[in-house]
């Protein structure tokens, strides 16, 4: 084999030595070879065009820096030179940035001498902010309080809310100089939380700096600022609430007890005061902005229990809300279970005397579980420390429940107070005192004199339909308020009308029960209907009907086979007790549905020889019916026959749902006078028996020839 080989290369080379201009040839037609592959392959590269250089965004007139090319560098230099700053990270393509660019210029040009904005394009591939920053969705709005930060904003991007947004994270802390400012700060529905610090020996006392960053962790966690830090500087505003040492961090909360950090038991920082803060507040009333996207916060929430949502027309700049004011004074009343009203910390009159303002016990009022023996003369206790047997720190008391053997004598008469001194029991060094809860109790005096709260101090006034009404019924209610003019979609769909968002709308949502209740909208929404809305939800027997939300009514145009039902017109066209009607359910995400719509015009263009059958069919993931009409699966066929529609027939759910298998349900149960004479009986006669393979292809081309001349007459669902 080597032998041939070496003969074949013999020959090969005394050839090309013999003929000079062949071997030229192949070395011409080689690199010929390579250079075509090398242009080939680097024309490949020249395919796609090089991105053409961004430009700039933001208008030059806008006091905005406008880093276009993602410097990010220079945008951390820009904040750490600066008190405060606004980034705002943008893609130029995306719709959502080019809308929002506007209401960051309007709020730019108010507030560009307190606040440094800073524009990034963090879409240029080629800038450093593209690549180490990895944003799923834009804009993205981060502010930075001096070496704090970032704080990312997660609101409606309008200029009034971004606003609120950044006023908050400049002054995070509400400085309170008396006693009136900390009378308005506590009487606030908002949980409020309260530093007590002394500038006189140092400008930044102990302590102050952590409390200030810990307002700002609160921001970080809730955009929505509903948790109002402020700072007290004054010891005779501080006495008011008892802060005798300065560094003392006070929780205001209006029905349980008002706490002091635990500072011997947690460390003194910025993430556990947040923490606590946040762990032990009240919340009353609650802000829902749903973003409008994909999200389930709204659902949530809802799936809580029984829910008030109320949508008010709110600016976030204005001075006062005295409607949000109306709503959160009736849900404290509903939550007032000790049939005080708004409560306030004190009385007015007793600012003037002198140590009337003692410190008050650390306690706490439990509700006993109704298992209890104890529970039938005695359903409600409250828990004190006790200080006779010395000073002992006041801990959170939300945990703890009560147990029979924690008594050390029987519980008897109205109010009994007893000593817990039991060794195996956790509740050591407290006292407890129980008594009945319920309407119109005569023992409030009596129990207010035996452990006295700092809360229960306030000025009284008359009680509501709804005090306390939280406590005297299992149909306990949540709180919600929404900004109409953001989420009016959300109202329109829950049966407020079009365009009213000025007028506010209020609705009742129990999704475990499907409860929906819609206070009348033209009583408007008012202290007194809103009242009478809550008290006649909570009745044990509601006369409040279940409100359904349907499409508007749609005058036909001109002549059609299949009559469309709504929520409005549907006793009218179902009811009639002169026709047999087949209705069809069906939704427009349901595939089967559209799949049947050839089988029902079919059905239809052969009841137009029988005037006294309608053929209907309703939309029912638009329009509500009452609960004996509704359906579980779609699709679903109904047949009401005529003076007998309380003898309703559903089409059984295992038959195939074609054209001679409605007739023979259509003539089966139709009303016995009319069924023998009745021209589709007549027409239709043959197909009561077993058709033949050629009369179904026969019924199919016809049904699909049908089906399109009618589509082009009217288009199907």
């Amino acid at each position: 084999m080597l032998l041939r080989l070496r003969g074949s290369l013999r020959q090969v080379v005394n050839q090309m030595a013999r003929r000079p201009a062949l071997l030229c040839g192949a070395i011409v037609l080689s690199c010929s070879l390579i250079l075509a592959i090398t242009f080939t392959c680097s024309e490949t590269k020249q395919v796609v065009l090089p991105a053409q250089p961004p430009a700039r965004f933001f208008s030059p007139g806008a006091p905005v820096v406008d880093l276009y090319l993602g410097q990010l560098d220079e945008a951390e230099s820009l904040r750490s030179a600066s008190e405060v700053s606004l980034l705002y990270f943008y893609a130029p393509w995306c719709g959502q940035s080019i809308s929002a660019r506007g209401e960051i210029e309007q709020v730019a040009r108010k507030l560009a001498d307190q606040v440094q904005f800073v524009a990034v394009n963090c879409w240029w591939n080629q800038g450093k902010c593209r690549k180490q920053n990895n944003f799923y969705h834009y804009p993205v709005i981060y502010l930075y309080h001096r070496r704090f930060g970032p704080i990312e904003y997660n609101g409606p991007i309008t200029a009034a809310y971004v606003e609120k947004f950044i006023r908050r994270v400049i002054t995070p802390l509400q400085y309170v100089p008396s006693r009136a400012g900390l009378q308005d700060f506590l009487s606030h529905y908002e949980p409020g939380v309260l530093g007590y610090f002394e500038f006189n020996a140092s400008p930044q006392p102990p302590g102050y700096l952590t409390f200030l960053t810990s307002a700002l962790q609160a921001l970080r966690r809730d955009f929505q600022g509903v948790m109002r830090f402020g700072v007290i500087t004054s010891k005779q505003v501080a006495k008011a609430i008892s802060l005798d040492a300065p560094g003392t961090v006070y929780m205001h909360r209006h029905f349980n007890t008002s706490l002091m950090f635990p500072s011997h038991v947690l460390n003194f920082t910025s993430e556990n005061i947040c923490r606590w803060a946040l762990e032990h507040r009240e919340r009353l009333v609650r802000w829902l902005r749903p973003h409008g996207g994909k999200s389930r916060a709204l659902e949530q929430e809802l799936r809580k229990g029984a829910a008030l949502l109320i949508f008010l027309p709110f600016d976030p700049m204005a001075p006062s809300q005295p409607l949000v004011e109306e709503v959160a004074e009736i849900a404290v009343q509903y939550h007032s279970c000790n049939g005080s009203s708004w409560p306030g910390f004190m009385e007015p009159e007793v600012w003037g005397e002198p140590g009337s303002l003692s410190r008050a016990p650390c306690c706490n009022t439990l509700a006993l579980p109704h298992w209890l023996s104890v529970s039938r003369t005695h359903n409600v206790c409250e828990l004190c420390l006790d200080q006779a047997l010395g000073p002992r720190p006041c801990p959170s008391l939300d945990s703890l429940y009560l147990r029979e053997d924690s008594f050390t004598q029987p519980l008897s008469g109205k109010v009994q107070c007893s000593h817990v001194l039991s060794s195996s029991s956790p509740l050591d060094y407290y006292t407890a005192c129980c008594w009945s809860l319920s309407k119109g109790s005569s023992t409030q005096q009596d129990r207010r004199a035996a452990l006295p709260h700092i809360e229960d101090r306030g000025s009284a006034s008359a009680h509501s339909a709804v005090t306390g009404l939280k406590c005297r019924t299992n149909k306990t209610l949540n709180f919600y308020l929404l900004d109409s003019g953001l989420h009016w979609e959300f109202a329109r769909r829950l049966g407020a009308p079009e365009n009213a968002s000025m007028m506010g709308f209020a609705t009742v949502l129990n999704l475990q029960d499907e409860v929906h209740h819609v206070l009348n909208q033209e009583q408007g929404i008012v202290r007194n209907t809103l009242e009478s809305f809550i008290q006649n939800y909570s009745t044990p027997y509601s006369p409040l009907q279940r409100h359904l939300v349907g499409e508007a009514a749609r005058e036909p145009v001109g002549e059609s086979l299949i009559t469309a039902v709504t929520t409005q017109t549907f006793h009218k066209a179902v009811m009639d007790p002169e026709k047999d009607v087949l209705l069809f359910y069906y939704t427009q995400w349901c595939g089967f549905c559209s799949a049947l719509n050839h089988v029902i015009i079919q059905l239809a263009r052969l009841s137009l020889s029988n005037p006294r059958l309608a053929v209907c069919r309703i939309n029912a993931a638009k329009n509500d019916l009452p609960w004996e009409f509704m359906v579980d699966r779609y699709p679903t066929i109904l047949f009401f026959p005529s003076d007998r529609k309380h003898l309703s027939v559903k089409y059984p759910e295992d038959a195939p749902i074609t054209l001679p298998n409605l007739v023979r349900f259509v003539q089966r149960h139709s009303s016995p006078l009319r069924s023998s004479s009745s021209a589709l009986h007549r027409e239709k006669e043959p197909l009561l028996q077993k058709p033949s393979p050629s009369d179904s292809r026969a019924d199919t081309r016809q049904g699909e020839s049908e089906s399109s001349a009618t589509r082009q007459q009217r288009p199907p669902c």
